[in-house]
């Protein structure tokens, strides 16, 4: 299985996209200031997943979400597909 997160920072309030294939070690990589994109902002909570059989489709999801440079957009997704 592989993953497409969001990340909301406690600290600031940004959002983070991601991909991986492990979701539980991916986010505690963030949350130990592993990640440096993520790092400053820490600490991180995960306020939305999607599941997907082949990373090929994970990235896709994970470019597409980018794509919206709308934090609003993000917002909405959020709300709608509740983890």
């Amino acid at each position: 299985m592989f993953y497409v997160y969001i990340l909301k920072s406690v600290k600031n309030g940004a959002y983070y996209v991601g991909s991986c294939g492990n979701i539980d070690v991916r986010i505690d990589q963030h949350n130990k200031g592993l990640v440096p994109s993520t790092k400053r902002y820490l600490p991180w909570d995960l306020v939305h997943r999607d599941k997907f059989d082949t990373l090929k489709g994970a990235r896709r999801r994970e470019l597409q979400i980018k794509s919206w440079k709308n934090r609003k957009a993000i917002e909405n997704l959020i709300k709608h597909f509740k983890i």
